[in-house]
Parts: C-alpha cells; sequence; structure tokens
C-alpha cells in the first residue's frame, strides 16, 4: 500500500513528524469521508509544515470552502498569506471549473478562437468534453497559475469528500488526454482554421494559431511533470483522515486501494474524534461509544499496521482561529496523552 515506509519502529511513530520531516516532500493530499476533520487537519499540518519549511500553500479544493471558517479569514482563488503568518498562504479554488478556463491557460486569444471557428470550435470543445472527468480536471489550471514559479516549497491539499478528490487526483492524466486531443485536432484542421480567423480579421492582440497551441502544449508539458510528480513517493504523499465508525472504515480503505491504484504514496492516517473518557467516568452513552470506537480503532491498527496511525481526540470545542488550530496541530507530532 506504501512506496516509501521502512518496516522499523522509529518510522511508524503514532504521529505525523516523519512527513513534517520528509524535506522532499512537495505535494500533500488531506482527504477522506465527509464530516471526519479534514480540513483542521489540513489546517494543523500547514501550521507544523510551516515552522520548518520557507513557504507553504495550502490550498482547498473542496466546494464548501472551510479554510475561511477555520482562519476566519477569508480567502479566494489567488493566494493570501494567512494572518499571523509570514509563510504560510491559503487559496480557495472552484473545483467545477471548465473547458474554458483551461483555454485562457493556452492564450489570451484561445477563448475568441472558438467563438470565431463556429462549428469547428464547437466540435473541437465537445470532443475535449468527451473525455471523462475533465470537466474536474480543469480546477488545476488555477494552481498552475500559482505553482508555475515554484515560490511555494510544500503544497497542500485540503480536499473534497472522497468521491471527489478522487476524480480529481486523475486530472493530471485526464488534462494530458484532453489537450493531446486538442492539439490533435488542431493540427488536423489547422490550415482550415486558420482560413477562417484570417476571413474573420485575426486573434485579438495578433496572436496566430501556432502561437495559442504552442503555449497550450508548454500546459500539457507542465501537468505531465506534475504527474511524474504525484507518482514519486519522495514528492508526493496522500493523508487519509477518518473517524472510528464503520462507514468511514470502509471509505478509507477504498480510498487507499484507489491511491495504490494511482500510484500515489499513502502510509499516514489521522483518527479523529476519539473518546477518552476518565476511568471513574459513569456516563453510558460515552463508555458504549468509546467500547464502539476501541473496536474499529483496533481494526483499524490491524489493518494498517505499516501506517503511522495519528489518534485525536474530541475535544468539548470547536478548533476554529489560529490560536487553536496551533494547539490542536501540535497533538499531530506528539501523541495525545488522555487525563488518568
Amino acid at each position: 500500500m506504501s512506496a516509501a515506509i521502512d518496516a522499523d519502529a522509529e518510522d511508524l511513530e503514532p504521529t505525523l513528524e516523519s512527513i513534517i520531516n520528509q524535506k522532499t516532500l512537495r505535494w500533500i493530499f488531506v482527504g477522506g469521508k465527509g464530516g471526519v476533520g479534514k480540513t483542521t487537519t489540513s489546517c494543523s499540518l500547514a501550521i507544523q509544515l510551516a515552522r520548518v519549511r520557507k513557504s507553504v500553500l495550502l490550498i482547498s479544493t473542496d466546494p464548501a470552502h472551510n479554510l475561511s471558517d477555520a482562519f476566519a479569514q477569508k480567502f479566494g482563488k489567488e493566494a493570501r498569506l494567512i494572518d499571523g503568518f509570514t509563510n504560510l498562504s491559503a487559496m480557495e479554488i472552484d473545483p467545477n471549473g471548465s473547458i474554458q478556463d483551461l483555454l485562457k491557460e493556452g492564450g489570451e486569444g484561445a477563448e475568441e478562437l472558438m467563438a470565431q471557428t463556429g462549428g469547428m470550435g464547437s466540435m473541437m470543445q465537445d470532443l475535449a468534453f468527451s473525455i471523462p472527468g475533465v470537466d474536474e480536471a480543469m480546477s488545476f489550471a488555477e494552481v498552475l497559475k500559482q505553482v508555475k514559479s515554484l515560490s511555494y516549497e510544500t503544497i497542500i491539499f485540503d480536499t473534497a469528500p472522497t468521491g471527489h478528490t478522487l476524480r480529481f487526483l486523475q486530472f493530471p492524466t485526464v488534462m494530458e488526454k484532453a489537450l493531446a486531443k486538442i492539439s490533435q485536432l488542431s493540427t488536423q484542421f489547422g490550415p482550415m482554421l486558420n482560413s477562417v480567423i484570417g476571413a474573420r480579421g485575426g486573434l485579438p492582440g495578433g496572436q496566430n494559431l501556432d502561437e495559442i497551441i504552442a503555449k497550450m502544449e508548454s500546459l500539457r508539458e507542465t501537468i505531465a511533470e506534475v504527474n511524474t510528480q504525484f507518482k514519486n513517493a519522495d514528492m508526493t504523499t496522500f493523508v487519509c483522515v477518518c473517524i472510528p465508525e464503520f462507514l468511514s472504515l470502509y471509505e478509507t480503505e477504498r480510498m487507499i486501494q484507489e491511491l495504490s491504484s494511482y500510484q500515489i504514496d499513502t502510509h499516514a492516517i489521522v483518527v479523529n474524534q476519539l473518546l477518552f473518557p476518565k476511568k471513574s467516568n459513569d456516563c453510558e452513552q460515552c463508555n458504549a461509544r468509546r467500547k464502539m470506537q476501541k473496536k474499529y480503532l483496533e481494526q483499524i491498527e490491524e489493518l494498517y499496521d505499516e501506517f503511522n496511525v495519528v489518534k485525536m481526540p474530541l475535544l468539548v470545542e470547536e478548533v476554529r482561529g489560529k490560536e487553536k488550530l496551533e494547539s490542536f496541530s501540535e497533538m499531530l507530532v506528539k501523541p495525545y496523552e488522555p487525563p488518568e
């Protein structure tokens, strides 16, 4: 299941210390079933990484966009420094992108190209859209704007619930296919398109079709490079977040199996919302729930004995704001010790 783990005791510590200390990591995905604490975990991990990295970017691809709520600060599709930090930025991108976003990346005149070429443009667009998952994949064009400059040492994705995340992780391959298809069509129908464009007075900005195709090919090469990095365990890892309940455990196993099929490394699981009632506690519900949690926690530890399994407590108040997130983040690197 994991390409990066060696079976020695140090690697299997119940913390995320190994991820924080792995200086070669550039991409870190945090995901799991809805409502298990992905955003709290990703924000906390970003805070810990910001202490040992020059620059960290935290990106939300979840339509709910909880980063703004977590830090009590508004974020948008441009990276913005988080209040109180000098090297930690955040952004929230719309996962429901469109083919037009990609075409804008290809050049200022690319969208006009579609409009001016009439039926031919529509055919190209329809063919590009016929590739499964291409619409969701387009959201990555937003990310490329930020990371092309290589200005961030580590990038953390706070992802959407499992199904969306798994589709999102296919985007480099999907976008490569889409761009290759558009490039192929443009080569095939290039002379005809140039004739139509010339007859209509050319493209805005004086660009020609060849320049636009060259820019789109450059984007395809960037995506291909990212795709290679995602499959490199030295550069990319996925942190699974779950709670000790059947559905969450089932979803985690499905996700780990799919990540393995995508050749994406995963060797850490964060188990949130654990109850640690005192021995003297006579709350019937607390003790019954703790008993149930203990059963699933034992299953997690047995199933993922080659993973870093991090146990996080259920807190009495919401983890919102810089100070509470910083406090929560400490438990990712130092195992929580329940009171006696």
